[in-house]
């Protein structure tokens, strides 16, 4: 099992003069955690001290060979190679605890302590984005081949603590903590149980995008690149009871193939492949929808979308970020079908060629008028 490096062991490591070149090779380093590491590396350089006349070279430059003083304890001796943090969680494969001793011990086990407060700063950020209201919204992690972190049900976002979160398997089945798992934690479940690169769901209230949920509309596709990218395009799930069984059967159609949904008359769901992932996708597909709800106020409501040779460079993007897009095979106007949305996305791509009376809207009546009359002066004048 790997290990999780948070921005909370780095300043402990950095604080008690551990150097950053114990950290084992292959550890999941949490974005925090590479935050903290590159702010002590740029404080190395900010806390240099040399003057430049003190030691003047034989070169005529002014500074010395020695104008650096040494690296502080903890920092590598060369800068490390770039790379791209991840915070998702890989379990050993059939190394789930089973027994209600094991059980306990691995649900306070460091690893999963620090799955934990990443759940608790997430909901703290969607407190504060007015993503969820009262005690609504759920977050749940996949950490195991049939175990599950929880958030608890009745409790705000904004104020649910650490030793809240419980533990549950895939069925829904509580296995560890002393606060309830939210009803609605078998939606989440679902989509797990049939999508193995969900390893993190979240559902909230965020505004705009709950109010297109509520309209029963899907956000026009073709328009904010950013979604495009991340999300794709954002699906509608029918209404049902919340919690109810039918909800989670359509929530697991719909979701699995699409990380960002609406839920008719409720709210919104993204997935990921960890909790941050997730929170990213809904506040990808909050923007766009806000963006889109203003968009379609400017230009008449015309809301001209991205071309095929765009959504192209899109779907590659997509590829090359592990995410595969089904429309990649869909035919040019199939990619920017906006039919549901009024305020006037449309496709500038012509469906045939123009006729000599593109344009024009004939009125049957007028035309049956027009005729009468013009029999009538033809017998009067004959």
């Amino acid at each position: 099992m790997k290990q999780v490096i948070t921005a909370t062991t780095i300043k402990e490591m950095i604080s008690q003069g551990v150097s950053l070149d114990t950290i084992p090779a292959g550890a999941i380093i949490t974005p925090s955690a590479q935050d903290a590491i590159n702010a002590q590396q740029r404080s190395v350089v900010t806390n240099s001290s040399f003057s430049a006349g003190s030691s003047a070279s034989s070169t005529g430059t002014g500074l010395s060979n020695n104008r650096f003083p040494a690296l502080p304890a903890g920092v590598p001796s060369v800068p490390p190679e770039p790379v791209v943090p991840s915070a998702e969680y890989n379990w050993v494969p059939g190394g789930d605890p089973t027994t209600p001793e094991d059980i306990q011990r691995f649900f306070y086990s460091p690893d999963i302590m620090a799955i934990k407060k990443e759940m608790i700063n997430v909901a703290r950020k969607m407190w504060k984005r007015n993503m969820v209201d009262g005690n609504g919204g759920n977050i749940t992690v996949r950490v195991g081949d049939n175990l599950v972190l929880c958030t608890p049900t009745l409790r705000s976002k904004g104020e649910v603590l650490l030793d809240e979160i419980a533990l549950i398997d895939l069925d829904g089945n509580q296995k560890a903590g002393w606060r309830k798992r939210t009803s609605e934690a078998l939606t989440h479940l679902a989509i797990m149980k049939v999508q193995p690169k969900c390893k993190s769901v979240i559902h909230g209230h965020p505004p705009y995008s709950t109010a297109f949920a509520v309209a029963n509309i899907e956000p026009p596709t073709c328009l904010c690149s950013e979604a495009e990218i991340f999300t794709g395009p954002i699906k509608l799930v029918p209404y049902f009871t919340p919690g109810s069984h039918e909800l989670t059967e359509a929530v697991r159609d719909v979701a699995k193939d699409n990380p960002a949904i609406l839920l008719a008359n409720h709210g919104v769901m993204a997935w990921g492949s960890d909790v941050e992932d997730a929170y990213w996708k809904m506040e990808n597909m909050e923007t766009a929808c806000q963006t889109v709800t203003i968009a379609a106020g400017l230009n008449g409501g015309k809301l001209p979308t991205i071309n095929n040779d765009g959504m192209k460079d899109i779907f590659e993007i997509r590829r090359s970020i592990g995410m595969v897009d089904p429309r990649e095979d869909w035919k040019e106007c199939e990619l920017c079908q906006n039919d549901d949305f009024t305020a006037g996305a449309h496709c500038d791509i012509p469906t045939s060629a123009p006729s000599a009376n593109a344009g024009t809207v004939l009125n049957t009546d007028a035309e049956s008028l027009v005729k009468q009359l013009t029999d009538e002066i033809i017998a009067k004048m004959s």
